[in-house]
């Protein structure tokens, strides 16, 4: 009960502070006496007034709405009703505008990534380059993602880009600002290197943003890019779930395209969510469970377009790519398979 009492009165108190804090409790008294004080002056002049109609009738005239349905004959009402007129347009008008300044400074603190966000399994980005701005254009790009929630995390001056679904906290990789992310339910976080340092110190920040990534959320997915393949046990020690060494990928694809050429163009267009097929991970479909690789991958060709790549072992981080054909497929476990965007 004390609990329910809480949720309910907690709301109601927040509001009330809000209104003392923007000055708003005062002008909303000034604005009751005008309406008191008009409504007992017409009464005091027209006796044959009631009082409720006064009333209606101050109100109508301080907000300057003036139905006409009401209006005083007496010389004293009328100086009364003149009263209102002249001091309810500039009570009224400062009590809308603070209300409006309120909205418009709340909206500049959020561009500008001052604000906190409540908010449950979203991405979260850390800095903003040029390999940021991919990965979001590229997440965009995917149905999956098209309008899920992704907060950037970096220390720019404002948001970068327009896009409702983007929120923006401005500041290093800290605790404070992660919390101000709402680290605790995120689901995902993107740590990219920090373009303006050099490789060793872009690596050693990497690695405790993870360590401080991972002391606020052990439960997040956290991805991290780093510049050298010397520093990956590292980040396995941070218990990062995911290592992507941007150099040494980038070495191995031109070296493979040099021998095998066209393959780095298959391999853009399998990353890439904006052109042709997609590279994703899927849950083993239902009754698909105990076959074998070969019949699960026939009957995914077949029924649903999809070319299965690997599989991804449940509960652990065994990744079995092409598999033997007689290759037990357990339904917990996850397959790695190429498809259209619209079957994804």
């Amino acid at each position: 009960m004390r609990a329910f009492k809480s949720r309910v009165t907690q709301p109601v108190l927040d509001f009330l502070a809000f209104l003392h804090r923007e000055n708003l409790l005062r002008l909303m008294g000034v604005i009751v006496v005008l309406v008191l004080v008009g409504a007992i002056g017409l009464t005091t002049f027209e006796e044959n007034r009631p009082f409720p109609d006064a009333l209606w009738w101050a109100i109508v005239t301080v907000t300057t709405v003036g139905f006409g349905d009401i209006s005083p004959v007496s010389l004293g009402g009328r100086l009364i009703g003149a009263v209102l007129m002249v001091f309810g347009i500039g009570v009224l008008g400062m009590f809308t505008a603070t209300i409006a300044g309120v909205f418009v400074e709340k909206r500049l603190r959020k561009e500008r990534g001052m604000g906190s966000y409540d908010l449950e399994g979203h991405i979260i980005l850390c800095e903003w380059n040029d390999r940021t701005k991919e990965i979001l254009k590229d997440l965009r790009a995917d149905a999956r993602a098209a309008k899920a929630p992704i907060v950037l995390v970096a220390d720019i001056d404002a948001k970068p880009v327009v896009d409702e679904h983007l929120f923006f906290v401005r500041g290093e990789l800290t605790e404070e600002h992660l919390k101000r992310a709402g680290i605790e339910k995120a689901a995902t976080v993107v740590v990219v290197g920090d373009r303006s340092l050099d490789y060793g110190a872009r690596d050693a920040k990497a690695v405790l943003s993870v360590l401080t990534i991972e002391s606020l959320n052990p439960d997040v997915y956290s991805i991290v890019e780093l510049a050298s393949e010397e520093n990956v046990r590292h980040c396995e020690r941070a218990h990062a779930d995911e290592i992507i060494v941007g150099a040494e990928f980038s070495s191995r694809v031109i070296s493979t395209a040099t021998l095998d050429h066209g393959i780095s163009t298959v391999l853009r267009e399998l990353l890439s969510a904006q052109v042709g097929h997609d590279l994703i991970t899927v849950p083993v479909p239902e009754g698909f469970g105990g076959r074998c690789f070969f019949d699960v991958f026939c009957d995914l060709k077949r029924k649903h377009g999809m070319v299965t790549l690997a599989i991804l072992r449940h509960g652990t981080q065994a990744v079995e790519t092409n598999p033997e054909s007689e290759t037990v497929v357990d339904r917990d476990d996850r397959l790695v398979v190429v498809s259209a965007r619209d079957r994804a």
